[in-house]
Protein backbone atom coordinates (compact mmCIF):
# COMPACT_ATOMS: atom_id res chain seq x y z
CA UNK A 1 0.00 0.00 0.00
CA UNK A 2 1.06 3.65 -0.76
CA UNK A 3 -0.09 6.38 1.32
CA UNK A 4 0.43 9.85 -0.02
CA UNK A 5 -0.06 12.42 2.94
CA UNK A 6 -2.86 9.85 4.64
CA UNK A 7 -4.65 9.28 1.74
CA UNK A 8 -4.67 5.92 0.75
CA UNK A 9 -3.92 4.12 -2.75
CA UNK A 10 -4.36 0.15 -2.24
CA UNK A 11 -5.52 -2.70 -4.91
CA UNK A 12 -8.77 -3.20 -3.04
CA UNK A 13 -9.10 0.52 -1.86
CA UNK A 14 -9.56 1.48 -5.85
CA UNK A 15 -12.31 -0.95 -5.96
CA UNK A 16 -14.67 2.54 -4.18
CA UNK A 17 -17.36 0.96 -3.41
CA UNK A 18 -16.50 -2.54 -2.68
CA UNK A 19 -19.63 -4.38 -1.02
CA UNK A 20 -20.64 -7.69 0.01
CA UNK A 21 -23.20 -10.02 -1.13
CA UNK A 22 -25.42 -12.14 0.37
CA UNK A 23 -28.02 -14.70 -0.99
CA UNK A 24 -27.19 -12.80 -4.49
CA UNK A 25 -28.16 -9.45 -3.53
CA UNK A 26 -25.82 -6.69 -2.18
CA UNK A 27 -25.80 -6.26 1.24
CA UNK A 28 -25.56 -2.59 2.87
CA UNK A 29 -23.70 -3.15 5.97
CA UNK A 30 -20.63 -4.35 4.29
CA UNK A 31 -20.23 -1.20 3.20
CA UNK A 32 -18.00 1.12 0.14
CA UNK A 33 -14.62 0.39 0.88
CA UNK A 34 -11.44 1.87 1.26
CA UNK A 35 -7.83 1.70 2.93
CA UNK A 36 -7.49 2.65 6.49
CA UNK A 37 -5.63 5.92 6.48
CA UNK A 38 -5.01 8.84 8.46
CA UNK A 39 -5.19 12.08 7.28
CA UNK A 40 -3.81 13.79 10.20
CA UNK A 41 -5.66 14.05 13.34
CA UNK A 42 -7.83 17.31 14.05
CA UNK A 43 -9.91 18.05 17.28
CA UNK A 44 -12.73 19.93 17.86
CA UNK A 45 -15.10 20.50 20.80
CA UNK A 46 -18.52 20.19 20.81
CA UNK A 47 -21.61 20.45 23.22
CA UNK A 48 -25.09 18.80 22.48
CA UNK A 49 -28.24 19.59 24.22
CA UNK A 50 -30.83 16.79 25.40
CA UNK A 51 -32.44 14.33 23.20
CA UNK A 52 -35.72 14.81 20.61
CA UNK A 53 -38.35 12.62 21.24
CA UNK A 54 -39.55 9.59 19.51
CA UNK A 55 -42.78 11.75 18.50
CA UNK A 56 -40.66 14.51 16.88
CA UNK A 57 -38.22 12.48 15.33
CA UNK A 58 -41.17 10.25 13.26
CA UNK A 59 -41.57 13.91 11.26
CA UNK A 60 -37.91 13.55 10.04
CA UNK A 61 -38.09 10.30 9.40
CA UNK A 62 -41.35 9.93 7.77
CA UNK A 63 -41.87 8.53 4.26
CA UNK A 64 -40.46 9.82 1.41
CA UNK A 65 -43.18 8.99 -1.59
CA UNK A 66 -42.22 11.26 -4.07
CA UNK A 67 -38.99 10.61 -4.35
CA UNK A 68 -38.11 8.70 -7.66
CA UNK A 69 -38.07 5.58 -5.81
CA UNK A 70 -40.43 6.03 -2.35
CA UNK A 71 -38.49 5.64 -0.02
CA UNK A 72 -40.27 3.82 3.15
CA UNK A 73 -40.70 5.58 7.25
CA UNK A 74 -37.88 4.87 9.64
CA UNK A 75 -39.03 1.92 11.61
CA UNK A 76 -37.51 4.62 15.00
CA UNK A 77 -37.82 2.08 17.43
CA UNK A 78 -34.47 0.81 16.11
CA UNK A 79 -32.46 3.56 16.82
CA UNK A 80 -30.89 5.16 19.89
CA UNK A 81 -32.60 8.60 20.55
CA UNK A 82 -29.47 10.18 20.48
CA UNK A 83 -28.81 9.62 17.30
CA UNK A 84 -32.05 11.73 16.05
CA UNK A 85 -31.79 14.23 14.08
CA UNK A 86 -31.42 17.61 16.07
CA UNK A 87 -30.35 20.73 16.57
CA UNK A 88 -27.20 21.37 18.89
CA UNK A 89 -25.09 23.51 20.64
CA UNK A 90 -21.93 23.31 19.03
CA UNK A 91 -18.94 25.60 19.67
CA UNK A 92 -16.12 25.37 16.60
CA UNK A 93 -14.14 27.95 14.54
CA UNK A 94 -15.35 25.96 11.10
CA UNK A 95 -17.06 28.12 8.94
CA UNK A 96 -20.95 27.55 8.62
CA UNK A 97 -21.56 24.57 6.09
CA UNK A 98 -18.67 22.51 7.10
CA UNK A 99 -19.34 19.12 7.92
CA UNK A 100 -17.61 17.65 10.50
CA UNK A 101 -18.04 13.96 11.23
CA UNK A 102 -17.23 12.17 15.09
CA UNK A 103 -16.92 8.73 14.56
CA UNK A 104 -16.14 7.67 18.22
CA UNK A 105 -19.70 9.48 18.94
CA UNK A 106 -21.25 8.40 15.74
CA UNK A 107 -22.29 12.02 14.53
CA UNK A 108 -22.11 14.18 11.65
CA UNK A 109 -22.51 17.82 12.18
CA UNK A 110 -23.26 20.44 9.75
CA UNK A 111 -21.89 23.76 11.27
CA UNK A 112 -25.23 26.28 10.67
CA UNK A 113 -23.32 29.60 12.90
CA UNK A 114 -24.02 31.35 15.93
CA UNK A 115 -22.64 28.41 17.86
CA UNK A 116 -25.39 25.79 16.76
CA UNK A 117 -25.28 22.94 14.45
CA UNK A 118 -27.80 20.15 12.94
CA UNK A 119 -26.72 16.94 14.31
CA UNK A 120 -27.10 13.59 12.55
CA UNK A 121 -26.61 10.04 14.13
CA UNK A 122 -24.17 7.93 11.78
CA UNK A 123 -22.98 4.68 11.00
CA UNK A 124 -18.75 4.92 10.42
CA UNK A 125 -15.62 2.58 9.32
CA UNK A 126 -15.59 -0.40 11.48
CA UNK A 127 -11.32 -0.82 13.61
CA UNK A 128 -8.55 -0.45 10.85
CA UNK A 129 -10.43 1.47 8.32
CA UNK A 130 -10.80 4.69 10.63
CA UNK A 131 -8.94 8.04 9.35
CA UNK A 132 -9.14 11.38 10.17
CA UNK A 133 -8.36 14.87 8.64
CA UNK A 134 -9.61 17.45 6.44
CA UNK A 135 -11.32 16.77 2.42
CA UNK A 136 -13.79 18.34 0.47
CA UNK A 137 -16.76 17.33 -1.53
CA UNK A 138 -15.80 16.66 -4.95
CA UNK A 139 -19.06 15.59 -6.59
CA UNK A 140 -22.33 14.63 -5.57
CA UNK A 141 -25.31 12.52 -7.20
CA UNK A 142 -28.61 11.38 -6.54
CA UNK A 143 -29.46 7.47 -6.57
CA UNK A 144 -26.07 6.79 -8.43
CA UNK A 145 -25.29 3.98 -9.96
CA UNK A 146 -23.13 1.33 -8.35
CA UNK A 147 -20.80 -0.56 -10.40
CA UNK A 148 -18.50 -3.47 -9.27
CA UNK A 149 -14.87 -3.17 -9.60
CA UNK A 150 -12.82 -6.06 -11.45
CA UNK A 151 -11.03 -7.05 -7.95
CA UNK A 152 -14.04 -7.59 -6.34
CA UNK A 153 -15.38 -9.87 -9.74
CA UNK A 154 -13.10 -11.93 -9.38
CA UNK A 155 -13.34 -12.84 -5.49
CA UNK A 156 -17.22 -12.23 -5.46
CA UNK A 157 -18.37 -14.20 -8.64
CA UNK A 158 -22.07 -12.96 -7.97
CA UNK A 159 -21.63 -9.52 -8.27
CA UNK A 160 -20.45 -10.26 -12.32
CA UNK A 161 -24.14 -9.41 -12.75
CA UNK A 162 -23.91 -5.87 -12.02
CA UNK A 163 -20.20 -5.36 -14.24
CA UNK A 164 -22.10 -2.89 -16.39
CA UNK A 165 -23.82 -0.94 -13.52
CA UNK A 166 -26.12 -1.38 -10.70
CA UNK A 167 -29.18 0.87 -11.17
CA UNK A 168 -29.93 2.94 -8.92
CA UNK A 169 -32.83 1.84 -6.45
CA UNK A 170 -33.89 1.06 -2.89
CA UNK A 171 -31.41 -1.97 -3.30
CA UNK A 172 -28.39 -0.10 -4.60
CA UNK A 173 -25.89 0.63 -1.68
CA UNK A 174 -25.16 3.84 -2.64
CA UNK A 175 -28.53 4.85 -1.54
CA UNK A 176 -31.03 7.94 -2.47
CA UNK A 177 -28.23 10.02 -2.47
CA UNK A 178 -23.80 10.51 -2.16
CA UNK A 179 -21.22 12.75 -1.51
CA UNK A 180 -18.05 11.79 -2.79
CA UNK A 181 -14.90 13.10 -0.74
CA UNK A 182 -11.88 14.32 -2.77
CA UNK A 183 -8.43 15.77 -1.51
CA UNK A 184 -5.79 18.25 -4.22
CA UNK A 185 -8.83 16.90 -7.22
CA UNK A 186 -8.19 13.46 -6.51
CA UNK A 187 -11.14 11.14 -5.17
CA UNK A 188 -9.93 9.33 -1.47
CA UNK A 189 -12.65 6.46 -2.12
CA UNK A 190 -14.62 7.68 1.17
CA UNK A 191 -18.13 9.35 0.63
CA UNK A 192 -20.90 10.33 2.82
CA UNK A 193 -23.84 7.94 1.44
CA UNK A 194 -27.54 6.78 2.70
CA UNK A 195 -28.51 3.78 4.41
CA UNK A 196 -31.77 2.76 5.09
CA UNK A 197 -30.52 0.43 7.47
CA UNK A 198 -31.71 1.96 11.24
CA UNK A 199 -29.80 -1.04 12.77
CA UNK A 200 -26.44 0.26 11.29
CA UNK A 201 -26.27 3.89 13.11
CA UNK A 202 -24.22 4.31 15.82
CA UNK A 203 -21.95 0.93 14.55
CA UNK A 204 -18.81 1.02 13.07
CA UNK A 205 -19.37 -1.47 10.20
CA UNK A 206 -18.23 0.45 6.79
CA UNK A 207 -14.66 0.56 5.88
CA UNK A 208 -13.59 3.78 5.96
CA UNK A 209 -17.02 5.64 4.71
CA UNK A 210 -20.14 7.68 6.93
CA UNK A 211 -23.42 6.50 6.60
CA UNK A 212 -26.54 8.56 7.53
CA UNK A 213 -30.59 7.69 7.38
CA UNK A 214 -31.56 8.55 3.69
CA UNK A 215 -34.23 11.24 5.13
CA UNK A 216 -31.17 12.80 7.00
CA UNK A 217 -28.59 12.27 4.31
CA UNK A 218 -31.42 14.21 1.38
CA UNK A 219 -31.84 17.11 4.20
CA UNK A 220 -27.67 17.06 4.03
CA UNK A 221 -27.35 16.58 0.42
CA UNK A 222 -29.41 19.43 -0.29
CA UNK A 223 -27.54 22.14 1.59
CA UNK A 224 -24.13 20.70 0.68
CA UNK A 225 -22.56 22.33 -2.57
CA UNK A 226 -19.24 21.25 -4.34
CA UNK A 227 -16.13 22.25 -2.33
CA UNK A 228 -17.73 22.16 1.05
CA UNK A 229 -15.12 21.64 3.55
CA UNK A 230 -15.81 17.75 5.40
CA UNK A 231 -13.41 17.61 8.76
CA UNK A 232 -13.38 14.25 9.94
CA UNK A 233 -12.45 13.92 13.68
CA UNK A 234 -10.32 11.15 14.93
CA UNK A 235 -12.12 7.95 16.87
Amino acid sequence: MIVDEGIAEAGESNEGALLGLRSGRLSRRSFLSGSAAGLGALGLAGCVSDDMGRAEAAKFYAAVPNEKFPIPAVDIGKINPKYFRQTVRYDTKEAPGTIIVDPRNYHVYRIEGDGKATRYGANVGRPGFLWSGEVYVGRKAEWPIWTPPKEMIARQPEARQYARGMPGGLDNPLGARVLYLYRNGVYTVYTIYSTSDPETIGTGVTSGCTGLLSQDMIDLYSRTPIKTKVVMLPA
